[in-house]
């Protein structure tokens, strides 16, 4: 466990994406998953209101839905810090302060809370002044609905500017960023990104962490896998990635552990992360992460993947 930047949130090291709730894992697999990955040790759980509208039948807000059953039926409330985003579901896909309260009344209402823990922009709206769309996010703290707010996907630039802006103004503070961020995919956060969220004192939440099951380990060439992220994840199958699996496989064995769990862990122990973020569909799958909870890598060992 470890404390989030600024905030009074003790999260686990490893936060459960909520994506394949109801898209890829039905209600009775995701309990499943849930409540193992509870058992584990693990309480940080990620959703957002337009998971999984992808799906056929599906028109958002599923995730949130069945976490908030889980929620009620185990009864760990307390127990568990729940984030979920606004703006990328049809209808409420931009910033606009009446998108963000709605959002925010409908999402506590699927998930069955009072408050959300942390509450994420869930991508950057250049359409919407910032000083309208963080206002909406600093009533809702206000209002004692949200507890703490979020970025996610933005710009070097544009997160300076906003969190200048809530300084300005007196509004919450973003407490975190969630970016694209993993062994193979570096570019987008590391450098201007990476020196905002340090200078700024920000917890670093990145989603894709095993780059869409490429770090698994279970993609290698000739290779079949069944996965509807298969074309995703293959298309780190080249000179780069392959070295990457090599390193991976050594320090897994070395330590007894998964693939996954390493490159987790190498992610884990970049500077200003806090928790990356990883799904499972299946208790096999959610298996191959929890090690990571507890795993530490060498400072050798991370600087070996790193030069890669």
């Amino acid at each position: 466990m470890g404390i989030l930047s600024s905030t009074d949130l003790d999260v686990s090291r490893l936060c459960l994406g909520g994506n394949v709730f109801g898209w890829t894992a039905d209600e009775q697999q995701s309990f499943a998953v849930l409540d193992a990955y509870v058992e584990a040790g693990g309480n940080f759980v990620d959703t957002a209101d337009v998971y999984s509208a992808w799906a056929e039948g599906n028109s958002g807000g599923e995730s949130e839905a069945i976490v908030g059953r889980w929620l009620a039926r185990r009864g760990h409330r307390d127990r568990v810090v729940v984030a979920t985003k606004v703006g990328m579901l049809a209808g409420f896909d931009n910033q606009k302060r009446d998108t963000v309260l709605i959002g925010a009344e409908r999402s506590l209402k699927r998930l069955g809370l009072d408050h959300i823990d942390l509450y994420y922009v869930h991508r950057d709206d250049p359409g919407t002044p910032l000083e309208e769309t963080l206002a909406a996010y600093d009533e809702l703290v206000r209002q004692g609905k949200v507890r703490h707010v979020a970025a996610s996907n933005f710009s070097a630039e544009r997160l300076a500017l906003a969190l200048e802006i809530q300084h300005r103004e007196g509004f919450a503070r973003f407490v975190a960023l969630q970016p694209e961020y993993n062994l193979v995919s570096r570019t987008k956060f590391e450098g201007a990104l990476q020196q905002v969220v340090a200078a700024n004192g920000l917890a670093t939440v990145p989603y894709f962490s095993l780059a869409r099951g490429f770090l698994t380990g279970k993609y290698r060439p000739g290779v079949e896998v069944e996965s509807v992220r298969a074309q995703s994840a293959s298309q780190h199958l080249d000179e780069h990635g392959l070295q990457v699996l090599e390193v991976l496989d050594e320090l897994a064995e070395t330590h007894a552990t998964t693939v996954a769990a390493v490159a987790l862990a190498w992610l884990a122990q970049q500077p200003t992360v806090a928790a990356p973020i990883a799904s499972a569909r299946t208790l096999e799958q959610l298996a191959d992460l929890t090690p990571v909870l507890s795993l530490e890598l060498s400072q050798d060992e991370v600087d070996r993947l790193s030069a890669i």
